[in-house]
């Protein structure tokens, strides 16, 4: 990884999936009111932190940590293995549903497509406080 110009964003609350398109009766298709807040949050979140940045137009490199909140019915002993990394997420949403939702919505602020996305490592875990927590990186 190169270690100029790494773009770091955490996501507060919840991970959150893409959600396939749904359509209308009459045919009409359109995105779900989740996934289009979600990505407008992570929109507004490199806005702020990024203004004016100029999109990456090489190969990007990504990584994708989601961390979950352990549920609240858990025993002291297994959400201590959670907290420690020692039982990870098994639920959803998808591995691949967290990276698609946040690389849709980087699209054309933090890169100009997310077609130049070569690597992404997605990942999933248990955490006292949920987030997304992404780094993306042009090779030179």
């Amino acid at each position: 990884m190169s270690t100029c110009n790494v773009l770091i964003l955490t996501i507060p609350g919840e991970p959150m999936g893409k959600q396939r398109a749904r359509a209308t009766r009459q045919g009409h298709q359109y995105t779900p009111t989740k996934t289009v807040n979600y990505e407008t949050l992570v929109k507004q979140l490199f806005i702020e932190k990024y203004f004016g940045y100029k999109p990456f137009e090489g190969q990007v490199f990504m990584t994708v940590k989601a961390y979950f909140s352990v549920p609240k019915s858990t025993s002291k002993k297994r959400k201590q293995m959670m907290l420690d990394g020692k039982i990870r997420p098994i639920k959803k949403p998808d591995w691949d549903n967290v990276g698609k939702i946040v690389s849709d919505a980087l699209n054309m602020i933090a890169y100009l497509d997310d077609k130049q996305i070569v690597e992404c490592l997605t990942s999933k875990y248990y955490s006292n406080r949920p987030r997304v927590e992404i780094k993306i990186w042009e090779d030179e």
